[in-house]
C-alpha cells in the first residue's frame, strides 16, 4: 500500500540521504541521485511544500556521528522538522540497535513521524509493517552477514595458501614487482630490523630500543611507508615489541592476527595465536629462527598478567535495581570444583567498605533462563517461522532485485571484459606464463558468459526463492533467543534486585506487566 500524507500542511519534512562505500557495490540503485529522485517524487505526490534535504555522502550507516544527520537532529530539536523520510531503513542506519533507538524512542519523544518508502514503514499510522520492523532489520543483518562470511572464506583460503592479501607488507618487506600476493625483502628497512633484533638480544628493553632509533633519526614504519597522521611518527616501545614478535621476519607468512569486530565495524581485535594463518617458507627471511625465538623469550620474561573478562548473553542489558549500575560477572568454584559465573553489583564490588549496595550474587545461568522465559512468553507469537515469513520474503526479494538489476549485471560483465583484456596483454608482454594464462582466461570467460546468460534471462524468477525465505525465517526463529542482538532489540533493560527478583523492561508495549523471579 503506498504511503500517503493526509494533512501535508502540518508537516515539515527532512529528506535524509546517505551513501557510503559499502553501498556503492550495490549498484546505481543506492546512489544519491536515485535516493533524491525517489524522495522528491514522494514530496510532490503528497504536496509537501516545506522540506529540507540532508545528505551524508561517504558516511557509513554503522555510525550515527554523521554531519548531516547531526544537523537534522538539531533542526528537529529546534522545531524546524517533524517528519523524516528515507528511501529505506538502511539509509537511516545499519546498526539495528541505534536505528531502533531513533525510530522507537528518540523520534516519538520529539514528536517526529518517520517514513521508510521501500519498507512501507510509517510511524504515523498503525500498520502491520511497523510491527515487524525490528525483525526485518535483524534479518537484513543476517542476510548481509551470510554474504560477508562467503567473502571472508575466500580471503581465508588465500591466507591458508600463504598468499599475501594485506594492503602494505610489514616493515622490512615490499610487494613483489611482478608477482601478485608475493612479498620480497626491502634492503634499507631490513637492515634496521636486523639491528632491532640485535639490540634486543643484547639486553635492551623495547623502550630503550625505541629511544635509540629515534635518537638516530630512523624513520618509524608509518613514516617510512608514507602513512600520514600516525601519532608523532616516532618509534615506541609498543611498535618495537610488535616487530620483535612478528614471525613474518623468519620467512613465514603470518596473517589473521586481528579481525574486525563485525562486518559493520572497522574496529579490529587481536586474535589468539592458534587462530592465526601461518605458512612457512613463503618468502626470504630477514632473521633466522634461533634469533627470533631468543628475542621472544626475552619479551615473555617481561610480560605482565591482565585481568580476565567474561562474555555473557545479557551483557550490557542487566543492571542493579537498587543503584542502577550495570552488573558485572565473577567466576567462582562450586563444590565439585567447576567454574560457575555469578552476577555481582559493581557498586558493591568496588565500594564494599562504604556499604553503598549489596552483592546481588546470583548464578548467571539462572537469571538468563528467567529472562529468556519472559521474552519467549511476550514475543513468542512473533518469533514463529509463519509470522516471520513475510519479512523474510521481503528481504530475499529486495536483495534479489539489487543483485539481478540489469545495471549491476552489466557493470560486472564489463569489469570481467576489462580483466580479460589485461590478462591477454600480460601474456603478450611475457608477464604471464602460458599455463596461468589459459587457466585465468578460461575462468574469466566462463564467469562473463554466465553473467550474459543471467542478463538475458533476468525476467525469470530465481529457483528456490520460497525455500530460501522459509529457511531464513526458520533459522531466525530457532536462533532468535540465543542471539544477543535480538535481545538488545527487544529489551530496554533487565533489573536484578537485592531480593533476587528479575524485572524485564521491554522496548515494545506489553499487554500485561510483571516481574519474573
Amino acid at each position: 500500500m503506498p504511503l500517503t500524507i493526509r494533512d501535508p500542511e502540518r508537516w515539515h519534512a527532512a529528506l535524509y540521504i546517505r551513501l557510503s562505500k559499502e553501498d556503492e557495490g550495490e549498484g546505481e540503485s543506492e546512489s544519491v541521485s536515485n535516493q533524491r529522485s525517489l524522495l522528491t517524487e514522494f514530496v510532490k505526490e503528497n504536496h509537501l511544500i516545506d522540506s529540507i534535504e540532508y545528505i551524508d555522502d561517504g558516511w557509513s550507516g554503522t555510525s550515527f556521528d554523521r554531519p548531516a544527520f547531526r544537523q537534522m537532529l538539531a533542526d528537529i530539536e529546534a522545531g524546524r522538522v517533524n517528519l523524516v523520510v528515507t528511501k529505506d531503513l538502511s539509509r537511516l542506519g545499519r546498526d539495528y540497535i541505534l536505528t531502533g533507538h531513533y525510530m522507537e524512542r528518540w523520534f516519538p519523544e520529539h514528536r517526529v513521524r518517520y517514513i521508510s518508502l521501500l519498507d512501507g514503514i510509517d510511524t504515523g499510522v498503525d500498520a502491520a509493517a511497523n510491527d515487524l520492523t525490528p525483525f526485518r532489520a535483524i534479518m537484513n543483518d543476517m542476510y548481509a552477514k551470510d554474504i560477508s562470511r562467503k567473502i571472508a572464506s575466500v580471503k581465508h583460503d588465500k591466507q591458508r595458501r600463504g598468499l599475501f592479501i594485506g594492503g602494505k607488507p610489514v616493515y622490512g618487506y615490499r610487494m613483489h614487482p611482478t608477482e601478485k600476493n608475493r612479498i620480497v625483502v626491502d634492503p634499507p628497512a631490513a637492515e634496521h630490523v636486523r639491528r632491532i633484533f640485535a639490540m634486543a638480544l643484547s639486553g635492551m628493553g623495547c623502550r630503550e630500543i625505541a629511544a635509540a632509533l629515534n635518537a638516530g633519526g630512523v624513520a618509524s614504519p608509518a613514516v617510512y611507508a608514507g602513512l600520514p597522521g600516525r601519532g608523532r611518527g616516532l618509534w615506541t616501545g609498543g611498535r618495537v615489541a610488535d616487530l620483535l614478535r612478528n614471525q613474518t621476519y623468519t620467512g613465514a607468512m603470518v596473517q589473521g592476527r586481528s579481525r574486525r569486530v563485525s562486518y559493520k565495524s572497522k574496529k579490529c581485535l587481536r586474535q589468539p595465536r592458534e587462530r592465526w594463518a601461518v605458512v612457512e617458507g613463503t618468502h626470504e627471511a630477514i632473521v633466522d629462527r634461533e634469533t627470533f625465538d631468543a628475542a621472544a623469550r626475552l619479551l615473555d620474561s617481561r610480560r605482565r598478567t591482565r585481568r580476565r573478562t567474561y562474555d555473557f548473553l545479557l551483557k550490557g542489558l542487566i543492571v542493579c535495581r537498587e543503584c542502577g549500575r550495570p552488573l558485572g560477572v565473577v567466576n567462582r568454584k562450586n563444590g565439585a570444583g567447576e567454574d560457575v559465573l555469578y552476577f555481582v553489583c559493581r557498586t558493591y564490588q568496588r565500594e564494599t567498605g562504604e556499604k553503598r549496595c549489596t552483592s546481588h550474587t546470583v548464578k548467571v545461568d539462572a537469571i538468563t533462563a528467567a529472562v529468556l522465559a519472559a521474552v519467549g512468553e511476550v514475543c513468542g507469537p512473533y518469533l514463529t517461522p509463519e509470522a516471520l515469513r513475510p519479512a523474510a520474503e521481503d528481504v530475499i526479494r529486495q536483495r534479489a532485485r539489487k543483485e539481478d538489476a540489469p545495471e549491476t549485471l552489466a557493470a560486472r560483465r564489463d569489469a570481467l571484459t576489462a580483466q580479460l583484456d589485461r590478462v591477454y596483454l600480460d601474456r603478450l608482454g611475457g608477464l604471464l606464463p602460458e599455463a596461468d594464462f589459459d587457466r585465468l582466461y578460461r575462468r574469466l570467460r566462463e564467469e562473463r558468459d554466465a553473467l550474459a546468460r543471467r542478463l538475458d534471462a533476468r525476467e525469470e524468477p530465481r529457483e528456490g526463492g520460497e525455500d530460501r525465505a522459509g529457511e531464513l525465517a526458520r533459522r531466525f526463529a530457532a536462533q532468535a533467543l540465543e542471539r544477543r542482538e535480538v535481545l538488545a532489540a527487544l529489551i530496554d533493560r533487565v533489573e536484578l534486585g537485592e531480593d533476587r527478583r528479575v524485572t524485564v523492561r521491554f522496548r515494545c508495549r506489553r499487554p500485561e506487566s510483571g516481574d519474573r523471579g
